[in-house]
């Protein structure tokens, strides 16, 4: 394994390991009488972020190739079926672990944050959609950027200029974007309480004035490009470089972290590997802010 990917997963480890140790709550319950796993839940959630660094989207070729080049690091490699059942398992972990990492990183204290929302393609032919476990989630949408539609949920993100997630939620694409984004701050609602003057930058989808006496209410500011007819909104010159920033981190994220090709065919499966690729981003940005690399976002030291 290249030197700097063992580094950052060293880094990773420790720091999950400790934490699990702080917080005992963050750890899975087991029965104070029985066999200790093989691989810790550190390991395992460490294990996780370097599948999705190289870009592995099946387990069972990343299994094999951690069997192969990854014992000096994890001295037990579990076969795919229990790596998959305890990742799965594992959601809320990975969930906490994300949000672990944001906190200690220098870009979750920015006062700007970029919304958008992209599709997470989860089957194509009409006999999948009918008869996938998805059904009752999943919907058909309409991809924009390749105009095409597609069957399959859409992942509403709220990151920093850095591209550091700071909230996100699974949707069905037929759901407004507007009252996706609204649940989400309300459920992460100390966040803005305590950001007085956040700005949100959005695209035009997210006109509404519900929505925006919302963020009034929570002293915060939304910029978006003005519709047609429509006055000149304020902020309008910072609007093209951070919109194209939400979708570098999108791209990331479908591109060099494989979203496009999560492989998961029901909902834990779908959440997990979201999660996992969420997980792999947030770690790179806290490491590389660690070292003082630049750019945080950059993964090209890992995905080799």
């Amino acid at each position: 394994m290249d030197a700097d990917l063992d580094t950052l997963a060293t880094a990773l480890y420790v720091r999950i390991d400790d934490a699990l140790k702080m917080h005992p709550e963050l750890g899975r319950p087991r029965p104070e009488i029985g066999l200790c796993p093989k691989l810790s839940d550190a390991e395992l959630l460490t294990l996780a972020v370097i599948q999705a660094l190289l870009g592995f989207s099946s387990e069972t070729r990343f299994l094999r190739h951690a069997s192969a080049h990854l014992r000096h690091l994890f001295p037990y490699v579990p076969g795919q079926s229990g790596y998959n059942k305890r990742l799965r398992r594992g959601a809320d972990q990975l969930r906490a672990v994300i949000r672990l990492l944001a906190i200690e990183t220098e870009s979750w204290f920015d006062d700007t944050w970029l919304v958008d929302s992209t599709p997470v393609e989860s089957g194509r032919s009409r006999e999948t959609a009918k008869r996938s476990d998805l059904v009752g989630y999943a919907g058909y949408g309409y991809c924009a950027s390749h105009s095409r539609y597609f069957w399959g949920l859409r992942l509403h993100l709220v990151c920093t200029p850095a591209g550091l997630p700071v909230a996100f939620a699974l949707a069905n694409p037929k759901d407004d974007e507007r009252e996706v984004l609204r649940d989400l701050l309300e459920r992460e609602a100390s966040l803005l309480g305590q950001r007085p003057g956040q700005v949100i930058v959005a695209d035009k989808g997210y006109r509404s004035k519900e929505f925006e006496a919302f963020l009034g209410d929570h002293h915060a500011t939304l910029i978006r490009p003005a519709m047609a007819g429509e006055a000149p909104r304020p902020g309008a010159r910072f609007l093209k470089p951070l919109r194209q920033i939400i979708e570098s981190v999108n791209d990331t994220l479908k591109g060099q972290l494989d979203l496009e090709r999560h492989g998961g065919r029901t909902w834990g499966g779908v959440v997990t590997r979201v999660l996992q690729r969420l997980l792999a981003l947030t770690a790179v940005i806290w490491h590389n802010g660690q070292l003082g690399k630049r750019p945080v976002r950059s993964l090209l030291a890992y995905d080799h």
